[in-house]
């Protein structure tokens, strides 16, 4: 089962190695010279390998990875052994949350710009790519407007958005999330920006833009395919997928965070999610392949 992650869990980690180590050392009192120094390093060495051996690889997701990253760790799992979990939020707040030292291992960004951010300020890299000081990209995005069935409203279609029965369009935070970027691109694209500036109601991330379609807090969505392909959206809802030459590409980059303990899973990992299978099972989620 793949957790969210708590940061409260990294607090209880030091903590564990502290009485380890504690212990160690009452145990060395009274033990004189360099072989008890030594004994007690060898020992805090051992705990916290202990610790990085039990703790899950910590995964920093984008939020349109929500509906279609748990399996796939899940699976990850059972191959490899090694349990992940993931923390789904905004590029822009995943990123905000590294820069001030947030316990993550892996981060996979719904864009290139934020993980690149993270390598030029040498808190994340792309070891073991061609080109380590550039993100690896893992998948492309696409964006689709959705709307409920119910909502009274004609097909999804480009007509929709200049249509006077649309009365609040859903997209993400332009500033913090790439889809809300593309929306923006989109709608200048068809001139319609200003138009519906006023109808716009944004939300942090993607996946809460679809909520704000899905629960009718919103006539339509301007959302992400991965949302839009979900049991529950196709089940009260249709789509139109946005023509990509209105949108600069929505292309995916994973890091590796500098300050890792777990520098070989984070490699499994990333390369799992690039492996064939992986790639085909994105595809059928809404993401399109990196290659």
């Amino acid at each position: 089962m793949i957790r969210i992650a708590r940061f409260d869990r990294f607090n209880a980690d030091c903590d564990l190695v502290r009485r380890r180590c504690a212990a160690s050392g009452r145990r060395l009192t009274g033990l004189l010279g360099a072989a008890a120094a030594i004994a007690f390093a060898l020992n805090f060495v051992l705990c916290l390998s202990a610790i990085a051996a039990q703790s899950p690889l910590r995964v920093a997701a984008a939020a349109d990875l929500e509906p279609v990253l748990p399996p796939i760790l899940e699976q990850f799992r059972k191959e490899t052994g090694i349990e992940a979990e993931a923390t789904f939020k905004s590029s822009a707040m995943l990123t905000a949350q590294i820069e001030n030292g947030a316990p993550f291992d892996v981060f996979l960004s719904a864009d290139m710009g934020f993980p690149k951010r993270l390598i030029d300020a040498g808190l994340a890299d792309a070891a073991g790519s061609a080109d380590s000081s550039t993100p690896i990209l893992y998948a492309k995005g696409t964006l689709v407007l959705w709307t409920r069935r119910d909502a009274h409203l004609p097909p999804p279609s480009l007509e929709l958005l200049s249509s006077a029965d649309l009365k609040r369009l859903a997209i993400a935070n332009p500033e913090r999330a790439p889809y809300g970027r593309a929306a923006v691109a989109a709608l200048n694209s068809l001139r319609l920006y200003d138009t519906l500036k006023p109808k716009l109601a944004t939300a942090e991330n993607i996946a809460q833009a679809a909520q704000y379609a899905d629960s009718g807090n919103a006539d339509a969505g301007l959302i992400s395919l991965t949302s839009a392909m979900t049991q529950r959206m196709q089940a009260s809802g249709s789509y139109f997928v946005i023509p990509r030459d209105m949108y600069p590409p929505i292309e995916q980059g994973v890091v590796i965070v500098t300050k890792t303990t777990q520098r070989a899973a984070a490699h499994k990992l990333i390369d799992y999610i690039l492996s064939a299978p992986v790639q085909a099972q994105l595809a059928r989620s809404g993401l399109a392949p990196a290659k």
